[in-house]
């Protein structure tokens, strides 16, 4: 079985000299194996198609991607147009049970809950005839989806989504957080779900000025209320902070005993808490992606890290994504790069207190605190984007920020906006060291306001690390990017921190990112929403111990080194809490 994908937002036959076309072994024999269509695209037929791959390393803009899979793979649960993204499996709602779903961006995750919500009734591949359930329930008669299946194409199934990006809810809903918490509330739990998201507050401010932390606490809330047979979260932890996390994952916990509830999730850490069986997502970003048949949570997540899965005997990636456990020196001898001076900023409503430091040359500083305790207001007062009410930044120094939110609205390429960033484009240092780790090298022609979320994110990671800067600033670089991507950021910030006479400032949530990057922490203390204060700061122990005992949460590591949140009361975090280690820096032997 071969798979040939035109990725449509790459291909220019206009721009280049049609070398698939030219190259093609078969088109020169006489067989018309490569096209250019009545959409002005390259279209391949698969069946003609050798696989000999000429055309994928001729074409200029990377478009092309031929794939020969498996032969147990011969039946797609959906494909979006000829040439188009092919998706093979479904993972399957279980009662009284959460299901994760686990895999890289761009490989059919959000794709199988839209089949499962019934927003997309899958085509089977048959993309030159409409999508019928009729077919799709044959193939899957007698399986553990058919009755579920079945309710779905009669209706008479109620389901409740939340979508992966949240961004998109301002432009569909204008008015306060209460009017549109009100339509939802179909089981009488509304009020419980507002206290335990903290979302009293903002009850009148309108959905447009919300954050992206608060839009996610809403969405999660407005999807929680209904009253549906099954629920679908397609990402509940871009933007949130660990004990925002924690709430939302005990809440759905608690709703999971009542209904079956699907979700999808890059942090380990809580997918691990969260989830009673895992479907593993692989294959090759935006050209097919398999859906696995589940498994238990925990040895689903270690067969991905490690790319094998021995049931199936398939290896999906060449290497496995470790978590290495790294020794923070506490008496590195680093020259101060600039103090930040005491500072003070007050607004309508919060007012920030920072005490002043210093951000030694070469280090990576983490970042950590609660949603609304001024993390990013710290950011932008070091950037120069907002002025201190007391105290100044030193105007001599060069700074790159990255911004929490970003906004993608300009039709230029990846390419025009990166060359405009830097004049190193065209150098090797930067085909690997930026281009590389980011894989940014398929999205080079494609238009900015075309990208994904996590594509964009990679994006704006690359032009702040791109410019000449004395500090990076980078303001949540991990939201909407994969386990696999998470870690490569991870080592090419640490790796640009190194190499360069120059410091980074790195604000997440992910406590693994903080950790396998950061020489030092700040913690930002106080009461979200009203007041926060800047602590430290300080070396890697105190620091984690200091914010985690704060939140009330103890985390550990296990054999492979992933980082996993201990269950509330249990002997493992007993014991943390007795002899006040909340953080375990060292690999435990549990």
């Amino acid at each position: 079985m071969r798979i040939a994908v035109v990725h449509r937002d790459r291909c220019h036959p206009i721009k280049c000299g049609t070398e698939c076309i030219l190259y093609c072994p078969r088109v020169r024999t006489g067989d018309e194996t490569v096209i250019i269509g009545e959409d002005q695209k390259a279209a391949i037929s698969e069946e003609l198609c050798v696989g000999c791959g000429i055309c994928v390393k001729k074409c200029p803009f990377e478009a092309l991607d031929i794939v020969n899979l498996p032969e147990q793979l011969d039946q797609p649960t959906h494909r979006y147009g000829r040439n188009g993204f092919a998706l093979y499996g479904l993972p399957i709602p279980i009662e009284g049970k959460v299901t994760g779903i686990l895999g890289p961006n761009g490989i059919g995750k959000s794709t199988s809950v839209k089949i499962l919500s019934g927003t997309l009734v899958p085509n089977l591949g048959k993309t030159d005839a409409e999508a019928s359930w009729k077919d799709v329930l044959d193939l899957y008669q007698g399986t553990e989806l058919f009755d579920y299946l079945q309710m779905l194409s009669q209706k008479s199934v109620k389901v409740a989504v939340k979508p992966q990006y949240i961004d998109q809810i301002p432009k569909v809903f204008s008015g306060s957080v209460r009017d549109l918490l009100a339509t939802t509330d179909e089981r009488g739990k509304l009020d419980y779900y507002i206290d335990r998201l903290s979302l009293g507050p903002i009850l009148d401010r309108s959905i447009k000025t919300l954050s992206g932390g608060e839009l996610q606490r809403v969405a999660l809330t407005a999807s929680l209320a209904r009253d549906a047979d099954f629920y679908f979260l397609d990402e509940i932890t871009p933007y949130l902070d660990v004990y925002q996390r924690m709430a939302a994952a005990n809440l759905i916990r608690e709703l999971a005993a009542e209904r079956p509830v699907v979700i999808v999730e890059h942090d380990l850490a809580i997918l691990d808490m969260l989830a009673d069986t895992v479907h593993i997502a692989y294959g090759e970003p935006a050209v097919f992606g398999v859906i696995t048949h589940p498994k238990g949570v925990r040895v689903g997540i270690n067969q991905y890290l490690e790319g094998f899965l021995p049931e199936e005997n398939v290896r999906f990636r060449e290497y496995a994504v470790t978590f290495e456990a790294r020794a923070h020196a506490a008496d590195t001898d680093r020259e101060t790069l600039f103090a930040f001076p005491a500072m003070t900023k007050r607004f309508d409503q919060f007012s920030l207190t920072v005490d002043g430091g210093e951000i030694r040359n070469g280090e990576v500083l983490g970042v950590l605190g609660a949603n609304g305790i001024g993390k990013s207001t710290f950011a932008q007062l070091l950037a120069g984007v907002i002025e201190p009410d007391t105290g100044a930044m030193d105007t001599r120094v060069r700074i790159s920020y990255k911004p929490q939110y970003i906004k993608g609205d300009t039709d230029a390429t990846v390419e025009e906006v990166l060359r405009r960033t830097t004049a190193k484009f065209d150098t090797s240092y930067y085909q690997h060291e930026i281009l590389e780790p980011l894989s940014l090298s398929q999205l080079l022609q494609a238009p900015v306001n075309t990208l994904s979320g996590g594509e964009l994110q990679r994006v704006a990671i690359a032009i702040c690390l791109s410019r000449d800067a004395d500090l990076y600033i980078l303001d949540e670089p991990s939201a909407h990017l994969d386990v696999e991507q998470r870690v490569k950021i991870s080592r090419m910030i640490r790796k640009h921190a190194e190499g360069r006479d120059a410091s980074t400032l790195v604000i997440d949530h992910d406590i693994y990112v903080i950790d396998m990057i950061s020489d030092r922490i700040l913690v930002f203390e106080g009461e979200p929403g009203v007041h926060g204060t800047a602590a430290g700061p300080f070396d890697m122990a105190p620091g984690m111990n200091r914010f985690l005992k704060a939140l009330g949460i103890t985390f550990r590591r296990d054999k492979s080194g992933r980082p996993r949140i201990n269950k509330p009361g249990s002997f493992l975090d007993r014991e943390q809490v007795a002899a006040g280690e909340y953080y375990y820096a060292e690999v435990s032997k549990s």
